[in-house]
């Protein structure tokens, strides 16, 4: 099962004690994957189409809660997708229908489908926890969230943009970037942050799912950091291995030319220390000189070598 999935599960199976709270949920579940049906009579019935078999059940959950309706499940295979289901919820009572679209304010007083997009004066989502009733609703019905192990990503698909900045709008109240992007017809509401995506699970009260991604966040950290430690630790050494080759060829070079005795007796002590001790650093280098010296000291005795082999170079051509 796929991290998103998870997550749907889990949200299927939150307890949504407050009528309040379960209405802001349905709402925005009819919102995004529902549709009103007006038969040749002006008789309403509501239907919701989901992939999800955790969604559906929520779902009807909800209206059996809230309005002590049972709605109709049936079940079909996605001709364009052969292990896929698509599950359709169903009221078809026409005074039921009204009862749920009057209730999520999805149908004014003259029984017209109208949706308040408003976020300051939206009745349903005036209460901080029917926001989250709502978003955990618009999350189940057109939400996904990608493995922690792969990426951070999670986004809900809106079919048009007033809804898409509506649900922006809503997230935002709890201080999470939410970012709208067009693609394909759709308007995609979406978060790519980790952090951002632990506070959007809070919200919605997946605190399992929220857990599961925490662990993976710190395990993938802790890996970045050794791994950053480990190439700064490598570079060094690859410099200190460089510099130290350079060193002793230079050394070699004026063994070769002048000897080693027509150095100052100083650079000459460190040309040998060096040629004796060809890995160690330059700290390790100037604890065995006599008398012992620091690193700089060291550094700018070897590098008083590396001109002196540059000036011979240069007069033999």
């Amino acid at each position: 099962m796929s991290f998103s999935r998870d997550v749907k599960e889990e949200l299927s199976n939150t307890d949504v004690p407050a009528r309040h709270c379960q209405i802001a949920e349905i709402t925005a579940i009819i919102s995004i994957c529902g549709h009103v049906v007006i038969s040749a009579r002006d008789k309403y019935s509501v239907k919701i189409h989901t992939e999800n078999r955790a969604v559906a059940r929520k779902y009807f959950t909800l209206l059996q809660k809230a309005f002590k309706i049972d709605a109709e499940i049936s079940i079909k295979q996605n001709v364009n997708l052969k292990k896929s289901r698509i599950y359709t919820v169903t009221v078809n009572d026409h005074v039921s229908a009204v009862r749920i679209l009057q209730a999520t304010r999805l149908m004014d007083e003259n029984q017209e489908i109208r949706e308040n997009m408003s976020v300051v004066n939206n009745i349903i989502i005036m209460k901080e926890c029917c926001k989250r009733a709502y978003i955990r609703g618009a999350f189940l019905a057109a939400g996904s969230v990608s493995a922690p192990e792969k990426s951070y990503h999670l986004e809900i698909v809106c079919e048009n943009q007033p809804k898409a900045v509506q649900l922006s709008e809503i997230i935002k109240t709890f201080q999470i970037d939410a970012k709208i992007v067009e693609r394909k017809k759709h308007f995609v509401v979406y978060i790519k942050e980790g952090a951002g995506i632990v506070d959007m699970l809070n919200v919605m009260q997946a605190h399992i799912s929220l857990l599961n991604l925490e662990n993976v966040r710190i395990l993938k950290e802790m890996r970045n950091s050794v791994n950053r430690q480990v190439n700064c630790e490598t570079a060094n050494l690859s410099k200190t291995v460089n510099a130290a080759v350079r060193q002793v060829e230079d050394i070699h070079y004026i063994e070769n030319t002048i000897g080693l005795n027509a150095l100052p007796d100083v650079l000459k002590e460190a040309a040998q220390a060096r040629l004796q001790n060809p890995d160690i650093s330059l700290k390790e280098l100037g604890a065995i000189l006599t008398p012992p010296l620091g690193k700089s000291g060291v550094n700018h005795r070897l590098k008083r070598i590396s001109e002196i082999a540059l000036e011979l170079k240069d007069r033999e051509e």
